[in-house]
């Protein structure tokens, strides 16, 4: 068979036919393949490019590649993409390249990686944001593998990548093995905080302020024209307005008040856990998810729940500006934690990540996109050693002009039974970031105390086990 096609892809499922019609749409001829043959000849009929070949057969489609041969698998992260690279080990040679760029945890791109390199194939683990539509019109791509590698799949990424405001592609190689997976979990961690931030401010503007679900949808264009400017706003607004087409109103009504997750935030809550960096808000927006889940028990136990007066202290128009800066500092604690934690992966692991390259990629293309994003990028280029995002000059000076107000709204939203517990992490771990003592003393002590943990004294070396008299 002639070896006709510049790369394969396996798995036509939504995001990974979207992602083959990208590739060739930049023109490049691409191989596609399915398990079973019914998304095949879905493919075929509603899809037909010039550039794409639709195959029934795996050995006849891996025979159709120019070598060395580049695979792409977009199937479901787990057992489906082990069994895929079983299948394509007996037909592959030295130097091809698999490329996973499902939601792999990183772990299993780490042993894949390990795996393959002993048969001398390469594989590269890449993190793709942007949903259906991102794969199909440009995502943001985080790459792993080798650098060796990336230099020959780079031009095809970067051809179909998201481009930034100043057409720069949102994709670069991250580092070795489980990197670009790594940067996509907590991503997607980030992401998890980012929403239920905007689901906390969605809660306080209506109930506190009492605005209908079109006056909301205005309130976030509004801060969809400011320093908030991101993907998740401008669709916020789209949501809330979005009448329902199965009655009157607004189907944001409709929509049963209990939220799902697929992995990618637990993964990155014990992530936290094991490289011992603070995650509470990624935590916090898990926790929210679970107990979203309890419907029925909560709804129950809010028959009986006498409703609570509302007394706004200043005006709705002041409720609005006191929000969007609720929300800012909220977003400031949030990458703050995120980016702590590739900071410190990145120390234990050896991926040697650019923590302003990342910025960089994830301002066009991913579910996080944000103009935010740009300040972050120029922070870390200022100083590549930045301990944590608080401590750049520009943050430090939004952090003071807004965490009053998130303070004030935090503390209004509890005295009026208005669920936010992730801006209320936020706040707590901005405080204990700006304090000289968080109590951990009197844990030290206590701990000393009933266990002989001993503990270290302020003015000599060494750890002590003292005596407590009882």
């Amino acid at each position: 068979m002639t070896m006709r096609n510049d790369i394969a892809l396996i798995g036509l499922g939504v995001m990974g036919s979207n992602l083959a019609l990208n590739i060739a749409d930049h023109g490049y001829k691409i191989a596609v393949w399915n398990y079973t043959s019914d998304l095949v000849e879905k493919f075929v009929k509603e899809n037909p490019h010039p550039n794409a070949e639709a195959f029934t057969d795996l050995k006849e489609m891996v025979a159709s590649l120019k070598r060395p041969r580049q695979i792409i698998i977009m199937v479901t992260a787990g057992r489906a993409v082990d069994a895929v690279i079983e299948s394509l080990k007996p037909l592959l040679e030295p130097d091809d390249i698999v490329l996973d760029t499902g939601n792999s945890f990183y772990q299993d791109t780490m042993r894949r990686y390990a795996d393959l390199k002993q048969l001398g194939l390469v594989f590269t683990g890449v993190g793709v944001s942007g949903g259906s539509e991102g794969a199909r019109r440009g995502p943001a791509i985080m790459v792993g593998g080798t650098q060796e590698a990336y230099k020959r799949t780079g031009p095809v990424l970067e051809a179909i990548s998201a481009k930034a405001a100043d057409g720069k592609p949102c994709c670069a190689f991250m580092g070795e093995g489980g990197a670009g997976h790594f940067v996509k979990m907590v991503h997607n961690g980030i992401e998890y905080a980012d929403m239920q931030l905007i689901a906390e401010s969605y809660l306080v503007l209506k109930r506190l302020g009492g605005f209908t679900n079109v006056e909301l949808a205005d309130i976030y264009e509004r801060f969809q024209q400011g320093p908030l400017q991101s993907y998740l706003i401008s669709i916020t607004s789209k949501v809330l307005r979005e009448k329902d087409p199965q009655g009157t109103g607004e189907l944001i009504d409709m929509i049963v008040d209990s939220a799902g997750q697929k992995g990618t935030g637990k993964w990155t809550c014990i992530e936290g856990f094991e490289t011992g960096v603070d995650l509470s808000m990624i935590d916090g927006a898990c926790n929210a998810r679970f107990i979203s889940g309890k419907v029925t028990e909560r709804e129950e136990r809010a028959k009986g729940v006498k409703p609570r007066e509302v007394k706004l202290p200043f005006t709705q128009e002041d409720l609005i500006a006191k929000v969007g800066h609720y929300l800012y500092a909220g977003k400031i604690a949030a990458y703050a934690q995120g980016f702590d934690l590739y900071r410190s992966a990145s120390e234990k692991y050896g991926f040697n990540l650019n923590l302003g390259k990342i910025a960089e990629i994830f301002r066009a293309g991913c579910i996080i996109q944000a103009r935010f994003l740009n300040d972050i990028t120029a922070a870390y280029t200022e100083n590549p050693a930045l301990g944590n995002l608080v401590d750049a000059p520009f943050f430090k000076a939004r952090l003071q002009e807004c965490l009053e107000d998130a303070r004030e709204i935090c503390a209004l939203a509890i005295m009026h039974a208005v669920p936010n517990p992730v801006m209320a992490e936020a706040i707590s771990y901005l405080d204990a970031l700006h304090s000289a003592c968080v109590g951990a003393n009197l844990i030290q002590g206590l701990r000393d105390c009933f266990g002989a943990h001993t503990f270290e004294r302020k003015d000599a070396p060494g750890f002590i086990n003292h005596q407590w008299s009882r």
